[in-house]
């Protein structure tokens, strides 16, 4: 039966591209990584590498074994984590990341709940630029994400939609796009276009559509809005972000004549299988699946 030293090497050796790499990184000597390989070829009976080359190369065997490898280590990690909650009961402390732009006080009943469920919990809430979420996830820092769907997620992240938060094309009252009732793709060209990094240039949503060629890009959606809120150009920003200023007439609100339906990004609850959730983050966990879908877009 092979172990979870075998199968770490195994993996790391296929991560880094040679035996001589996993050990550097395992902190071994290279003759232990081979030797764990080699032990574990004989125990499944199956060559995993191709040694005629200069350097081992995985076998077709090799590469269907691999995902079942990661997955036992995935389980093992897993059940450590589990093990390690049960055993310290409820979290003194857990962390929530909410990705700018996603309306905070749209949950601030649900936090409330949270306070009377369990009143000795200190809950620490970061409100991070979109590329930080995952960081935050990453070293510990935060527990659960809130943010915009991405197209994929690092390995060992978990996500399950919410939601949608829903984009309004957006100007400052005194732009030139303001003064049009309709706008037309060749309208929104001639004017510069501010981006949120939620929506860089290699996202769907930009990709589909180039709809101008001068863009700037700031950190976070409250940065683009005050950009766009000095004239500086024209951006499609969440309505949890324009809604007060579109209410003041410090924003005018676009309204495209090829488009009628509504901008949506699809939101996530995210989480990782470096820390298992104890009852406190199950809890909070299972209420934002249970949160209307419709938190984050414009009443009808």
């Amino acid at each position: 039966m092979p172990n979870l030293d075998q199968l770490h090497a195994f993996v790391t050796a296929v991560d880094t591209g040679s035996f001589s790499a996993a050990a550097r990184q395992l902190g071994k000597a290279q003759s232990a990584v081979s030797t764990a390989i080699i032990n574990l070829e004989i125990d499944s009976d199956v060559e995993l590498f191709d040694r005629s080359g200069r350097s081992p190369t995985l076998t077709v065997s090799g590469e269907r074994l691999l995902r079942y490898a990661r997955n036992t280590l995935r389980s093992a990690q897993e059940f450590d984590a589990q093990a390690s909650s049960i055993t310290a009961g409820v979290e003194k402390t857990i962390g929530v990341a909410i990705e700018q732009g996603i309306f905070v006080h749209s949950l601030m009943d649900l936090f409330g709940e949270l306070a009377e469920e369990f009143p000795h919990l200190q809950l620490d809430i970061f409100d991070p630029v979109p590329t930080e979420v995952a960081d935050l996830l990453k070293s510990g820092r935060a527990d659960i994400g809130i943010m915009i769907e991405q197209e994929g997620y690092p390995q060992g992240f978990h996500f399950t939609g919410i939601g949608h938060s829903q984009l309004i094309p957006v100007c400052s009252s005194k732009h030139p796009l303001a003064s049009l009732e309709s706008i037309s793709h060749a309208d929104l060209r001639q004017h510069r276009r501010l981006i949120s990094h939620s929506l860089t240039a290699d996202s769907r949503a930009h990709r589909q559509e180039q709809k101008s060629p001068k863009i700037w890009t700031g950190e976070g959606p409250f940065l683009v809005l005050d950009l766009v809120l000095s004239g500086l150009g024209w951006s499609e920003l969440p309505w949890t972000v324009v809604c007060e200023k579109l209410e003041d007439g410090s924003l005018h609100r676009l309204r495209y004549n090829y488009q009628h339906s509504r901008i949506l990004q699809g939101v996530d609850v995210v989480w990782t299988d470096k820390r298992a959730l104890g009852p406190s983050g199950r809890w909070l966990q299972q209420k934002l699946l249970d949160l209307p879908t419709d938190l984050w877009v414009e009443p009808l």
